[in-house]
């Protein structure tokens, strides 16, 4: 018994020095990474492809990318965009810059053209340190675009590197920097409390916004890899984009804070993943829910299961899914956890409970009425909390006038996208609250389950509909690959219709039996929820991290004239989905 809670306490206890450190204080994650390879030089650190790098070659070449920063003339307090996918130079370079106090903003890989000017603003910076992979994503940008900006281009080992008019090859200058400790003098300036990088918020209901993630939030990330049970020496094995939270942050600090290694895929592939959990021998592995839906969907092979993984860890695994996943590919544990990169509140599932979040510390959970879509007030103008069973949003407490950073909520560089998330006098006069905007429930026993984001619930025939749910039970129909689910408007009937994106697996001309499609929905969903208009898509339609896009089709509606795809609507009296030529065609009851 004194064992296990030791496992379990025991990394809390030896973090609590991070935990208890001030805004103010001196520490960054480059004093954290100095300190971590102190102690693991000669073991492995990043596994990518048949590369094995150990932490004192990881920490050489990070000390390259600083003494080349300072050669270039960045210093403390500068902001630079940083644009690579997954390759063993990812980590080393955005930790280079945290060791002269540059923040890198990690800008996703998918963006191209203008909107990498968008991210490039929010974040303040005027140069650009791209791999030579993303040259193509800027490549067609006017040149008034990049007039003010300084591109430099980052070549991999052993693969040609496109040019770029203007744009500075570094690979050489790097090779020949010092590979030394850079003096910690030149981060003197920089504070715990101060951004360690910008990570992007996925810009699945706008354009992104650029997030500030504080030293001691990144290297308070460390202490999850001995909760979870790794060990030194041990692997993780990352498949998700490394600019994102998960990937970038849950599974790098994850490992270091352990003395293990990531292992990681250049980007995710259902047909190798288990192909490269086999091949790293790892221990755990890193998740986003659709990565598991996109596993299950895979015919059956003999070597499902064999493994040597103890665990799995991340967001998003929908109940559907979690216990046939686990069961064919024998997962010993699945830990579930609830959080977004600037939020101030969140949630662990360390007991295994099918679903749930966990326990959320913290948090409040408010009545919140979707027609109207606002937060409900009671006669004297109150909010009303949940009950348990009972949908809200959830919110985080923010500290009023605390030096602590625990549950602070740093926001964005916008201070106007920061106030929009931020409510106020909330139980009290003077207080303050970060708005999560998702809906959740809490049962009986204190665990939360995330129910939809705020805008992805919509309403229809006088009932709320909740996206997630409905997706959950039309993903169980053979085929299905993602059923994306959303509202449209539909002139003359109030609230939004509800309509599925379905991603065939063997794309949108494969076979699909319309009426069995029909049996399914109408019998295990409620009528109001039973989806009104369907749509078959060639592919599905994700963000890099597997978000479901929405906004553009909700745009697009169930208009035929739109888009490619066929879309049907739902006719009851022949129980089936009838094609829609014209949107003249649809009667919607």
């Amino acid at each position: 018994m004194w064992s296990a809670y030791l496992s379990a306490v025991g990394p809390v206890l030896r973090a609590l020095p991070l935990l208890r450190l001030r805004a103010d204080s001196r520490y960054t994650v480059a004093d954290y990474i100095e300190a971590q390879v102190a102690k693991h030089a000669d073991l492995p650190f990043i596994l990518f492809e048949d590369r094995r790098i150990t932490y004192r070659e990881y920490n050489a070449m990070a000390n390259r990318v600083a003494h080349w920063g300072l050669s270039v003339g960045l210093e403390a307090g500068d902001t630079i965009g940083f644009m690579m996918t997954n390759r063993a130079e990812y980590v080393p370079v955005w930790s280079g810059l945290a060791k002269i106090g540059v923040k890198a903003a990690l800008i996703n890989t998918n963006l191209v053209g203008s909107s990498v000017i968008h991210a490039l603003e929010v974040a303040g910076a005027d140069r650009l340190l791209l791999g030579a992979e993303c040259v193509p994503n800027v490549a067609d940008m006017a040149d008034d675009a990049l007039s003010n900006l300084t591109v430099y281009v980052l070549p991999e080992k052993g693969a040609d590197a496109p040019g770029f008019p203007g744009a500075q090859d570094i690979g050489e200058a790097l090779a020949g920097q010092p590979d030394s400790d850079p003096d910690p003098a030149l981060r003197a300036s920089v504070r715990t409390g101060d951004s360690a990088f910008y990570i992007y918020t996925s810009g699945t209901t706008g354009l992104p916004k650029a997030t500030n993630f504080n030293h001691q939030k990144l290297t308070v990330g460390g202490v999850s890899g001995a909760m979870l049970g790794l060990r030194k020496g041990e692997v993780v094995y990352c498949p998700l984009p490394l600019y994102h939270g998960a990937g970038g942050i849950g599974a790098v600090m994850i490992a270091m804070g352990s003395g293990g290694a990531v292992a990681v895929a250049r980007k995710f592939s259902a047909s190798r993943f288990w192909d490269d959990v086999r091949r790293y021998d790892a221990t755990g592995v890193i998740y986003i829910g659709e990565l598991c839906r996109f596993l299950l969907n895979r015919p059956p092979d003999p070597k499902d299961g064999e493994h040597n993984l103890r665990w799995m860890f991340g967001i998003g695994l929908r109940a559907d899914v979690w216990e046939p996943f686990q069961e064919r590919f024998r997962i010993p544990r699945i830990v579930e956890a609830y959080g977004a990169t600037e939020a101030n509140v969140g949630g662990v599932n360390f007991a295994g409970k099918v679903g749930s979040v966990g326990k959320i510390r913290g948090g409040l959970l408010l009545r919140y009425d979707v027609e109207r879509d606002e937060l409900v007030r009671d006669a004297g103008g109150r909010y009303v909390e949940c009950r348990a069973g009972e949908v809200g949003e959830l919110l985080g407490r923010i500290p009023v006038g605390s030096k602590s950073m625990l549950r602070q909520f740093q926001g964005y560089t916008s201070a106007e996208a920061t106030e929009k998330k931020i409510l106020r006098d909330v139980k009290k006069p003077g207080d303050a609250w970060f708005r999560s905007g998702d809906l959740l429930r809490k049962d009986e026993q204190g665990y939360y389950y995330f129910v939809d984001r705020i805008g992805d619930t919509f309403r229809w025939k006088g009932e709320n509909v909740s996206t997630q749910e409905v997706a959950e039970a039309l993903s169980a129909f053979s085929g299905v690959e993602t059923a994306n689910v959303y509202g449209v408007e539909v002139p003359g009937h109030e609230g939004r219709a509800g309509m599925v994106a379905l991603a065939l697996e063997g794309g949108r001309n494969a076979p699909f039996d319309l009426r069995a499609f029909y049996e399914l929905a109408v019998s295990t969903l409620p009528s109001y929820a039973a989806p009104v208009f369907v749509r078959l898509q060639s592919e599905s339609d994700v963000t890099g991290t597997f978000k479901l896009r929405k906004v553009s089709l909700r745009d697009e509606g169930f208009d035929p004239g739109a888009t490619d795809d066929p879309i049907y609507v739902r006719d009851d009296a022949a129980r089936t989905y009838v094609r829609l030529h014209d949107t003249a065609d649809a009667e919607v009851r």
